[in-house]
């Protein structure tokens, strides 16, 4: 999602070879400002974030450091708008979220990744199905719902959004709910009628806060569209959604500078846990090909069970790590998101992950075959791969509708991936890996190193 952005920063870097070389300084200034341009960055926010970042470099003396140290202030400052980041609980539950946006924008998907972020946080949440506008709008929250496993207050005989909005605030009451989640309607573009509506439904639920759910593939008309919600209606936090595919980036930068609301989460992919709060630095750094260690880090705590992450770590340094294992494994991945999202996050690894990010492992034939291999195995066979002799192959291929070379093949693979796991974590087995990951930077070449 910041491949044309990532990609141009570093181009502007390496104009600056020499130290002092105020030449270079200007080329490398134009190179970025036309990237910033083309990548959708409104042109005001431009003019300002090109101006200061010259200010600052020539200040602290030319050179690719000091112009990378530039880039990161003024990129951090202009993306922090005063507010909240991420989501905020009321003292007095539930917290209460208007959802709004024209249609087509992600909206409701949008309602049900926040609901699944806020589940995996041990929040108890309900939705409401308000957004009475869009054929099939009630019975996709439906759906959304049942997947992420979240109550949901819908009522088919009812035509006016605001009782929807109003009962759905009772129930969340009575029921002793964390956070009710309104999904309101849209339209194709901004009229009177809407505006109405969600001034109606606004005073009768009085929110905590108002999200305005932006198409992130819609450019400079998210931000206007924005604008025009602030300006009508009073927003209090911008998402946005379809966000993983937008490979310019700009309208981030631009939404934050504009319109003077934060950006709270942006979507990062099409499955339910591809939402992410935006944090200015941490995006920053995704942005200069430094990754978000952190943001995996609580990524992944909110869905790994701890117990069951030490277990297996526990059964990796012993050779012990059977099917079952890696069955639960395959689980938790599956609850982190799309693999393209994680991609980002990892240092240096965005800019040569190739392939990787349009993987989906969870739908790939090989884990398909891997699926139906385990599938056609006994308790003790999954719990213990060394039994499976001959004709338990033979079983197991039919069983798997695979052939024995396949089968063979797994197993194999799994016996080299765990003796791997485990001499990885030994003794000196991450000093291993990193001097592999150095080797693969300097081939595949990373991002620009932060200044520290």
């Amino acid at each position: 999602m910041f491949d044309v952005l990532t990609g141009s920063i570093k181009n502007a870097v390496n104009k600056i070879r020499f130290k002092d070389d105020a030449a270079s300084l200007k080329k490398a200034i134009t190179e970025l400002r036309k990237s910033l341009l083309k990548a959708d960055v409104h042109h005001k926010t431009t003019k300002e974030l090109i101006l200061a970042i010259e200010t600052n470099t020539k200040n602290s003396g030319i050179g690719q450091e000091s112009f990378l140290r530039a880039l990161q202030d003024e990129l951090t400052k202009v993306l922090t708008t005063a507010g909240n980041q991420g989501f905020v609980y009321s003292n007095k539950p539930p917290t209460t979220i208007l959802m709004t946006g024209l249609q087509g924008s992600g909206k409701t998907t949008t309602t049900g990744k926040l609901a699944n972020y806020l589940k995996l946080r041990k929040k108890k949440v309900l939705v409401a199905a308000a957004d009475l506008q869009r054929l099939a709008a009630v019975e996709q929250l439906k759906q959304i719902a049942a997947q992420v496993e979240v109550d949901i207050y819908f009522d088919d005989n009812e035509t006016d959004p605001v009782q929807i909005a109003k009962k759905a605030k009772e129930k969340a009451i009575s029921g002793l709910y964390d956070v009710l989640l309104i999904d309101t309607a849209g339209r194709l573009a901004i009229d009177d009628e809407l505006m109405v509506e969600l001034e109606n439904v606004k005073k009768i639920v009085e929110p905590d806060e108002i999200f305005y759910v932006a198409d992130s593939l819609t450019g400079h008309d998210a931000t206007r569209t924005a604008t025009t919600f602030k300006e009508k209606i009073g927003i209090d936090g911008v998402v946005l959604s379809k966000y993983d595919g937008d490979t310019k980036g700009g309208v981030a930068l631009s939404i934050a500078h504009q319109v003077g609301v934060p950006l709270r989460f942006i979507g990062t992919g099409e499955k339910m846990p591809d939402l992410e709060v935006f944090i200015p630095n941490r995006i920053v750094g995704r942005l200069l090909g430094a990754g978000d260690i952190e943001g995996l880090a609580e990524k992944t705590a909110a869905v790994i069970d701890e117990k069951k992450a030490k277990e297996v770590s526990r059964k990796i340094k012993k050779g012990q790590f059977n099917f079952n294992d890696f069955l639960d494994q395959l689980s938790m991945m599956k609850k982190l998101g799309s693999m393209k999202s994680i991609i980002g996050m990892i240092p240096g690894l965005s800019a040569m992950a190739g392939p990787l990010k349009d993987m989906d492992f969870e739908n790939s034939d090989e884990i398909k075959r891997i699926k139906a291999l385990i599938s056609s195995m006994t308790v003790k066979e999954r719990e213990n791969p060394d039994l499976i002799n001959l004709s338990r192959k033979r079983r197991m291929a039919k069983g798997a509708g695979i052939s024995e070379v396949q089968i063979n093949k797994i197993l194999k693979q799994f016996k080299n991936a765990a003796k791997m796991a485990k001499k990885l974590s030994g003794k000196g087995g991450m000093k291993g890996l990193q001097n592999m990951m150095s080797q693969m930077q300097g081939a595949g070449g990373p991002g620009p190193n932060l200044p520290r």
